[in-house]
């Protein structure tokens, strides 16, 4: 798809859709003055379906007009609310509700037209969100990543010929006037690729099981990693066993699909970015987890084919890293599992020792994620990581107490967290903070064991990330996707399936180190 920025006037741009957003109140100056032209050439169609109330302020409603007097053969007015809290999510989820709202439809060229009020009034909004105010710039990048993420569409993996997907555009162009045309159009470019790396992790999350093993899971980085210039290192159960990555092992070696550790790394050994930092990414990659021996109920067990999601994440992450900023040194970590009940499975009660040398009790196989985890952190530490982030579908408790428009976090120190939030606001991508609370490292004493992988239920989010804490040494974030990885329902900018969160921040947090220090 070509992405062009355009300052025309809307009405004048060839298209086959033209979208545009509808506030709560009027808007003022040249906008209002365009918007009253585009409803005078619509014959007063717009006025007409906002006293109607087809047309209004809500979020996310759409409504298709007869083109008429313009370039663009429909016009589809969205509700944009109030423009005072259109912040940088409601951008991104605008733009991707213009293109699902064209699934099935024959569109190969659509506009939109944004409004530069809309950068201006989205800035207490921003404020409240911890990001800074949204630029044009910022406006642009997302409504292109926007537009190509809602693209996505995971009935067509598996079915030929499905022809309610949105469409393919062959060109998106987004009708917007700054001072510096040439920065708008590099914003859409970064946009657009942000979008395609999106899609990148959301196709590899939702496809099943029975598609995609750990080996299958590295065949396909492998590819990503020859396509993109990348070096990969793919490390067997053999080799595993030889390192001494005993918490890696207790899981994997349980299935006869055998583990993976997938390490992608661009830049040279030994190389810092623009901010001296060695930067790890690490993805917790079970491609199906049945519990193991702890066996889950089962209920939406099928949804188990999802916890890969965090390695199928840094794995696009890197990529889109790479075709953003070629010469920026990064690494991604996926260990890669399936967890099953088997005649090699690890039992509760079992006792393993790490990478770094702590012994684990395993005292429940359910609570598997952490454990090959902390070999993989241990192991990108030894890689030359000098900063860690981490995700992970990791805890049914963290879906239970925010749902699934919040991901948990935790982090150590303080700024590190702060950091790593502040890249995620400026791709409107919503963190909580939860404590590491030492309190509860009692309840993971065991009599055999430096600790064990699980304990009581109460602080169990908690604890699972006292239990990572034990296996970094070096600045540190866990981000806990189990409720926002995937949706169980169609929203208006997104379908059901694998939602690509968290991409958006570690591709921001990385790009960070292409900048001067």
């Amino acid at each position: 798809m070509q992405i062009r920025v355009v300052p025309d006037q809307p009405w004048s741009v060839a298209a086959d859709v033209l979208a545009v957003p509808v506030f709560a109140g009027d808007l003022e100056g040249a906008d209002g003055e365009v918007l009253s032209e585009l409803d005078r050439r619509l014959d007063g169609a717009i006025g007409e379906y906002r006293r109607l109330g087809e047309v209004d302020s809500q979020l996310f409603r759409r409504v298709m007009l007869r083109g008429r007097d313009l370039g663009a053969s429909w016009l589809l007015a969205v509700g944009a609310g109030d423009g005072a809290a259109f912040d940088r999510r409601t951008a991104y989820r605008f733009a991707a509700s213009i293109e699902r709202r064209l699934a099935g439809l024959h569109v190969t060229r659509m506009a939109i037209w944004l409004p530069a009020s809309i950068a201006r009034s989205g800035s207490a909004a921003a404020a409240a969100s911890g990001a800074p105010p949204m630029s044009l710039d910022d406006l642009v990048m997302l409504v292109a990543r926007g537009v190509v993420e809602g693209s996505y569409d995971p009935a067509t993996i598996y079915r030929g010929g499905y022809q309610d997907a949105p469409p393919a555009l062959d060109e998106l162009v987004i009708v917007a006037s700054g001072p510096d045309m040439a920065a708008l159009e590099a914003a859409a470019e970064r946009g657009r690729v942000i979008g395609e790396g999106a899609r990148i992790a959301r196709d590899l999350a939702n496809r099943a099981s029975n598609d995609v093993s750990p080996e299958v899971l590295a065949d396909a980085a492998t590819d990503l990693a020859k396509a993109n210039g990348l070096s990969i290192d793919v490390i067997g159960p053999e080799r595993a066993t030889e390192m001494g990555m005993g918490l890696f092992m207790a899981v994997g070696r349980g299935s006869d699909n055998p583990p993976r550790l997938i390490v992608l790394r661009n830049g040279a050994d030994g190389a810092r970015d623009a901010q001296g930092r060695l930067l790890a990414l690490v993805g917790k990659g079970v491609t199906f987890d049945s519990g193991g021996i702890s066996i889950k109920p089962s209920d939406r067990m099928e949804e188990m084919k999802m916890d890969k999601t965090g390695a199928c994440t840094v794995i696009a992450a890197i990529v889109t890293a790479k075709r953003l900023a070629p010469d920026l040194p990064l690494l991604a970590l996926a260990p890669a599992v399936e967890n099953m009940p088997g005649s090699h499975s690890t039992r509760p009660g079992d006792i393993v020792k790490a990478l770094n040398g702590k012994v684990v009790e395993v005292q429940n196989t359910d609570a598997e994620g952490r454990l090959i985890l902390g070999d993989a952190l241990t192991y990108a530490e030894r890689l030359g990581a000098t900063h860690l982030l981490d995700a992970a579908t990791l805890t049914g408790a963290v879906e239970r107490a925010f749902g699934k428009q919040v991901t948990g976090a935790f982090g150590t120190p303080q700024p590190w967290y702060d950091a790593v939030v502040a890249a995620g606001a400026r791709q409107g991508e919503r963190y909580w903070q939860i404590p590491l609370v030492d309190d509860y490292v009692r309840d993971m004493e065991s009599w055999y064991a430096d600790f064990q992988n699980s304990g009581p239920a109460d602080g169990s989010l908690v604890k699972s990330g006292l239990f990572l804490r034990e296996f970094v040494t070096r600045p540190w974030v866990h981000l806990d996707i189990a409720g926002t990885a995937y949706m169980r329902r169609a929203t208006p900018w997104a379908p059901r399936g694998a939602t690509g969160t968290s991409h958006a921040t570690m591709v921001e947090l990385a790009l960070e180190g292409a900048k001067p220090a």
